[in-house]
């Protein structure tokens, strides 16, 4: 496993590589910390930032980057279902919950959301509370805000962070 910081339009990003996906973004200060990981460069490293570059200018909506973050069944499915949610959309943690064939599951579901090690690639942002307001997110709410304004083509509307 290596690291490496990336600067980006919401601050740092640590990037964990296992050196065939990525398997981890942190933002600073994170609420739920990695294991470290010692600094250095592969390719997964260099395809995560050029796609995260593209991303935050608006020319990617879709990531190819491969990622493998660890967690359990449940989490796992919980961030398959969040990857087909799609740009520019958002998904209440109910509808997250009968995604992955669980209805009753939405707290669970939002447990999972908050534990997601590949925030952004894996857009656990698009998931909002069931009255439309904003909910949790471990990179902070106006980061979420500042993400969400991004894919709906409202970045004028929100100065980068």
């Amino acid at each position: 496993m290596i690291s490496c910081i990336h600067d980006s339009a919401v601050g740092p990003l640590t990037l964990h590589s296992n050196g065939a996906a990525l398997t981890g973004l942190e933002f600073d200060e994170p609420k739920y910390k990695l294991a470290a990981s010692p600094r250095g460069e592969d390719r997964v490293l260099a395809h995560a930032r050029r796609e995260l570059d593209l991303y935050f200018d608006a020319k990617l909506r879709v990531f190819t980057i491969p990622t493998a973050p660890e967690g359990t069944d449940f989490q796992k499915r919980v961030w398959a279902a969040l990857a087909n949610i799609p740009y520019g959309a958002t998904r209440t943690y109910g509808q997250q919950a009968a995604a992955i064939g669980s209805p009753k599951a939405f707290r669970a579901v939002g447990l999972a959301n908050g534990r997601n090690p590949v925030a952004i690639i894996i857009p656990c942002h698009r998931v909002i509370g069931a009255d439309g307001n904003l909910t949790g997110f471990g990179g902070g709410m106006g980061r979420k805000q500042f993400l969400l304004n991004l894919e709906q083509g409202a970045l004028s509307l929100v100065s980068r962070m």
